[in-house]
């Protein structure tokens, strides 16, 4: 069994767990949230299947099955430390992005009742923090699991996921908060810190 044969493998599954706790944390705790508009689609449901997928049940395979094992492969030594350190950092902002949002987080695409714009904690200069700890979670998972599909597998369909929800993603929140989230926007990163001045908005123009 590939958790006990290799120790970054029980690494991986200590933070695996850990990750998981943290989402399920929060997860109960917004679970009874009265929503006022939700935007699952067909789309949305295919990508949360990929990433689920990928992220869970590849690594699970791989760590207590020998059904991955044609994917194995051998990385150079340092190449797990590495894993170590961004999967600290990306529990760490995975935490940090939940607690921030509170009440305001949701899985899927949703306004909640009484929804406010978060602005300020991780979410000052960057909108999508939580979405940079998951690709950093998918990076150190890559990293620690030597095995093409259970290491790599996930990087991918998450930034599928990422490159087709974001945008659908801003346009909601535009729709909801109006020119405060462009504001917003205007003023930080998707992922990350925006250290240049902020473009200037054009004046609203009158027919």
């Amino acid at each position: 069994m590939n958790l006990i044969s290799n120790p970054w493998n029980a690494v991986f599954f200590i933070g695996f767990i850990a990750y998981l706790a943290t989402r399920s944390h929060y997860a109960r705790q917004t679970r009874h949230n009265e929503k006022v508009h939700r935007q699952v689609d067909g789309l949305e449901q295919f990508l949360l299947i990929l990433v689920i997928s990928t992220s869970t049940l590849f690594p699970l395979l791989y760590l207590f099955t020998p059904l991955l094992a044609f994917a194995d492969y051998r990385p150079p030594a340092l190449v797990p430390w590495v894993g170590l350190t961004v999967m600290l950092f990306a529990l760490w902002l995975f935490w940090r992005s939940h607690a921030d949002l509170g009440q305001n987080w949701s899985v899927t695409l949703e306004v909640r009742k009484q929804h406010q714009l978060i602005t300020s904690g991780v979410y000052r200069r960057i909108r999508h923090p939580m979405y940079a700890a998951i690709f950093l979670w998918c990076i150190a998972q890559a990293l620690l699991l030597p095995n093409w599909l259970a290491g790599w597998s996930s990087l991918a369909t998450f930034s599928l996921m990422y490159f087709l929800r974001t945008r659908r993603e801003e346009q909601m929140m535009c729709e909801f908060f109006g020119d405060e989230y462009r504001a917003y926007m205007n003023q930080t990163g998707r992922l990350f810190p925006r250290f240049t001045k902020p473009r200037p908005q054009s004046a609203p123009t009158s027919n």
